[in-house]
């Protein structure tokens, strides 16, 4: 009988117990579904790739400004691209860009103005390579990539200064490889070449070529164009980093 007056108690305290604080109801179809809808709708999706590219790669972009005199005289200037790729500030452009010139100005990310000089040239690649007399107090040297690891059709961003536009980005993707293109601003004749369908024009010269991870894997060097006005059509060139970043021993890295 104790026992089971016990027993008795115990159940009737638990019914008390789920009469005063009832459970909680089961989650409906349509309770489950706003519940996902609303995490969906808060979430922050990732940037795209080509806005890492860029911050990856403006840190390290330059401007350049080549003065010179043509032949009657009067001064003259050229504007291109360069990127920098050692933690002594060496910068990589385009030897079209800055050959024969008078001075060579280069303005780093932060505004920093410099004078610059060519140490190393490569005139069968059209590249060369500047050392700037002074330096921004952050020096941010780009990731060389890997242009053999790459594969027609991979994304292509450039980097540069177009018509002097600072900073401006362009997006499209590979076209060949080991392409060949002789080229009117230095009367040379360029082989092993990157080609690819990212718009580029006057200014992007020597500025860097770049892969879905922000990486260098060219640097640019011309366009093709049929006709005399100078505009791109669809067809760029880079030299592979793997050249104009040493590959071959002549430059110091």
């Amino acid at each position: 009988m104790p026992f089971a007056s016990g027993v008795a108690a115990s159940l009737l305290a638990l019914l008390l117990y789920h009469a005063i604080f009832p459970g909680p109801q089961p989650l409906t179809v349509q309770e489950v579904n706003d519940t996902v809808a609303q995490v969906m709708a808060s979430a922050t999706p990732l940037p795209a790739y080509s806005a890492r590219v860029y911050q990856a790669i403006q840190p390290s972009l330059v401007l350049i400004q080549a003065r010179g005199a043509d032949q009657g005289g009067e001064s003259n200037g050229r504007l291109g691209s360069g990127v920098v790729v050692t933690d002594q500030g060496d910068i990589l452009t385009s030897l079209h860009v800055v050959k024969d010139a008078a001075g060579i100005q280069v303005t780093f990310a932060d505004g920093t103005q410099a004078n610059a000089q060519i140490t190393v040239e490569q005139p069968e690649n059209d590249i060369a390579l500047l050392s700037p007399d002074r330096l921004p107090q952050v020096l941010v040297p780009a990731v060389l990539g890997n242009p053999n690891s790459m594969h027609i059709g991979d994304e292509a961003y450039a980097v540069g200064n177009p018509f002097g536009l600072y900073g401006s980005m362009s997006a499209g993707v590979v076209s060949g490889f080991n392409r060949a293109f002789h080229s009117p601003e230095s009367d040379q004749r360029l082989e092993g070449l990157i080609q690819f369908d990212t718009a580029v024009n006057p200014g992007n010269s020597g500025g860097p070529l770049l892969n879905r991870d922000g990486h260098v894997v060219g640097i640019v060097v011309g366009i093709l164009n049929p006709v005399e006005e100078d505009f791109f059509v669809g067809i760029g060139f880079a030299v592979p980093i793997t050249i104009a970043g040493g590959g071959g021993g002549s430059l110091p890295y």
